[in-house]
């Protein structure tokens, strides 16, 4: 007969590593050529003006400009408006 009881199986240890998503450069801020704007999973946000969207729908900037958020029938959308400085 055997000493001790059979361990059983856990249900802990299955927590996944946090994606960072989300906006990494706010609303008038200045931003560098193909530098992400948003990270996400999905099109929660749109590019606009002078952005563009990779495959895994983060949302990059085409030119040095100032970002801007702006909202067109329930969709928010990014655009980069051309600044010299």
């Amino acid at each position: 007969m055997a000493q001790k009881k059979a361990g059983g199986s856990t249900k802990n240890g299955r927590d996944s590593n946090s994606k960072r998503l989300g906006i990494k450069i706010y609303n008038n801020n200045y931003v560098n050529k193909g530098s992400i704007i948003i990270r996400q999973n999905g099109l929660k946000f749109n590019p606009g003006k002078n952005t563009f969207i990779s495959k895994n729908y983060c949302i990059h900037s085409l030119i040095n400009g100032i970002v801007n958020f702006y909202k067109k029938k329930k969709k928010i959308f990014i655009k980069v408006n051309n600044v010299y400085i």
